[in-house]
């Protein structure tokens, strides 16, 4: 009877498996008589026609054109892409003061796209860098063309630093490998420092014809009266020229520069041909827009139109509200995924057309969405989310009175099947332990028995609920006090290790080590507490017990646990072992790898029931291990048969597998 009843046991375990394998099987028998059925005669039409979609330049994006603050671009980036690729010349500003490794990773990208779009319009691509003196054009055509490698041409740079040359190594790899010319575009070190030390006169004549500007062409213009504030200062009252702000001789230096790169950007347009595409990298002070007669914009604009030159400002610190008749600053802002992002996130527009769609009005949605919204810190995504989950009445409660259900149902729209399938296996697994344990004193101890239920169900709500993946607004929202410095705190790191990067978020490895610390101290505290609760509330029910019925009491023996050592045993087991298998089960199991089939409901809530059964198994024996060996639990001669190897589940949870340990015990004399 004991084999046959252990076999029945794995029956009910096996079964639903057996259910999903074959529900599984049948789909795929199906799909499969679908490949099998004979195709229809060919029609013969013409080759279709050949399209580039998109790169993926995980990138935000914004219209600096727009009058007012810069309109956030939407994921259709196809209007960017058309604009550029009807440009002559695309300028890339980066970052000079303080240089940031994103703008060269976002350089490439931009450049790989329009080399894939190029190569499909067969137009030539051209990348001219600042960074190389117009004295290396040589070397560099030496190393497009193989003759010297990268450590050659290294050594022709000698003054940068190593770090510098990491940064430019990938973009000049691929430039040579995919054939993109590169051109050197700066002015010569010599020149440009006898410039910055002694001014123009300082220059020899061959020299000045060859770098500066003649007189009458717009030179004086660009350095003669420096109270006199251009347009572009006006935008950025705090931006310096570089080798000194208010120096005249760094003004000459500077005008010298722009002229000379803009001279060689005009003989490498003319060359090119009338199709060919310039990419130009250079500091960001030289391609914002100003007054006529400064900027290489400004200059190049006398021989070939605006409409075909493209500014773009990569990660630029500061964005600007542009008021009716100003000069934009640039065409477009280009920001890094990486880069934070505190405001004006998405694009409005798309914003605004999902709040039609749906019917709703600002008024009516949750506080912190309406302040997301004025943010710009809510994608078009997450808001057609939060209108779904209004669709069923009780996860619409939820989400509208509830902030941390809103926050968790955003990022996840499962969430909450993860939480019904965890509490499921919490308390059945339980009361299956609590029956095999008590047997037939079952329904007469049925007070510890709803005791430990509740306390398993408390546990492993918080196992789900703390690891999971959130979206908040609010600590972007808010004021700085006290409370919202901590609020501030925690949402910089992620909800659990393995979590994607956010939008705006850039989470590095000491942001997901703390993610396992914070979440490690959280779930202790709800072992601690529960611990503890869990035997006061025994002692009350004996207390309770001993009043109404003394007989019964009489006739038990009690054996207690030490309160305070199984609530830090039972916390540490939680902070630990607890937190890091849900830290996993939350980032990767039903975060990463359940996105990849987010389509197949079925076969997700399959792989959630599977793992968190398993986990719980093995949760379970951790548990028991422990118990035993700090004392809490002694070894018996025979072990109970709700933990032998034909038991259908080893007590399931580890509150649950806790009972001889942390709980007042009675045993039927």
């Amino acid at each position: 009877p004991r084999r046959s009843s252990a076999v029945s046991r794995r029956a009910v375990l096996v079964t639903p498996f057996l259910a999903a394998a074959g529900s599984l099987l049948l789909q795929q028998s199906q799909s499969l008589a679908e490949e099998i059925t004979p195709p229809s005669p060919p029609v013969t039409s013409p080759p279709p026609k050949v399209v580039v979609e998109d790169a993926l330049v995980s990138a935000r994006i914004y219209d600096a054109t727009a009058i007012g603050e810069p309109l956030a671009v939407g994921k259709d980036k196809s209007k960017v892409w058309e604009k550029l690729m009807n440009a002559r010349i695309v300028y890339l500003g980066e970052a000079e003061q303080v240089p940031i490794r994103d703008d060269k990773e976002l350089e490439l990208e931009i450049v790989k796209n329009l080399e894939n779009r190029c190569a499909v319009n067969q137009r030539p691509l051209a990348l001219a860098l600042e960074a190389f003196p117009s004295d290396l054009q040589n070397q560099l055509d030496q190393f497009m063309a193989k003759r010297i490698d990268g450590e050659g041409l290294k050594s022709f740079v000698s003054h940068w630093s190593a770090q510098r040359w990491q940064e430019y190594e990938p973009i000049l790899n691929y430039c040579r490998d995919s054939e993109v010319r590169l051109v050197a575009c700066g002015t010569p070190l010599k020149i440009l420092r006898t410039v910055q030390a002694e001014g123009i006169r300082g220059l020899s004549k061959a020299e000045r014809k060859a770098y500066a500007p003649p007189a009458g062409s717009g030179f004086i213009s660009g350095f003669s009266s420096i109270s006199r504030r251009s347009t572009m200062e006006n935008h950025f009252p705090t931006q310096s020229i570089p080798f000194g702000p208010s120096s005249y001789l760094s003004a000459q230096a500077r005008v010298v520069d722009e002229y000379n790169m803009s001279q060689i950007i005009l003989k490498e347009v003319s060359d090119g041909g009338a199709t060919s595409l310039l990419v130009v990298v250079t500091g960001a002070n030289h391609v914002q827009f100003g007054s006529r007669g400064t900027g290489v914009p400004a200059r190049i604009s006398k021989k070939i139109q605006k409409k075909n030159q493209v500014a773009i400002l990569l990660n630029p610190e500061r964005q600007y509200i542009r008021r009716e008749g100003d000069v934009p600053v640039a065409d477009f802002l280009w920001y890094s995924a990486a880069r934070p992002c505190s405001r004006n996130c998405f694009d409005r527009a798309e914003i605004a057309r999902v709040m039609n769609a749906a019917g709703r009005q600002r008024e009516a949605l949750p506080q912190d969405l309406q302040k997301g919204l004025d943010l710009g810190l809510v994608s078009p995504e997450v808001l057609q989310n939060f209108f779904d989950l209004e669709q069923y009445p009780l996860i619409s409660e939820l989400t509208h009175r509830f902030q941390g259900f809103r926050e968790r149902l955003l990022a996840d729209p499962k969430f909450l099947h993860r939480l019904a399938i965890e509490e499921a296996i919490s308390i059945t697994t339980t009361l299956l332990a609590q029956y095999e344990r008590r047997k037939e004193n079952f329904f007469e101890e049925l007070d510890y028995v709803i005791t430990d239920t509740a306390r398993g169900i408390v546990v492993d709500f918080f196992t789900v609920w703390l690891p999971a993946p959130t979206i908040s607004f609010l600590s972007n929202a808010d004021g700085a006090d006290n409370m919202d410095a901590i609020k501030g705190l925690l949402g910089s790191i992620p909800d659990n290790a393995f979590q994607k990067n956010l939008a705006g978020k850039d989470w590095n490895i000491s942001h997901r080590l703390a993610s396992v610390l914070v979440g490690g101290l959280k779930l202790a505290s709800v072992g601690f507490i529960s611990s503890i609760g869990a035997v006061a509330s025994s002692n009350i029910l004996y207390a309770v017990r001993k009043i109404f019925n003394p007989e019964l009491v009489s006739n038990q023996q009690v054996k207690r646990s030490p309160i305070l050592k199984t609530a830090l045993v039972y916390g540490g087991f939680l902070g630990t072992s607890a937190n890091l298998r849900y830290q996993i089960i939350a980032g990767i199991v039903e975060h990463r790898i359940s996105d990849e089939f987010s389509s197949q409901i079925f076969l997700v809530n399959m792989l959630s029931f599977f793992v968190r059964t398993i986990n719980s198994y093995w949760g379970t024996q951790q548990w028991v291990d422990l118990a035993r060996f700090s004392g809490l639990q002694t070894r018996k001669n025979e072990q109970p048969s709700y933990l032998t190897s034909d038991s259908p589940n080893p007590a399931a949870l580890e509150c649950g597998a806790a009972e001889e340990a942390n709980i007042d015990e009675f045993k039927n004399q």
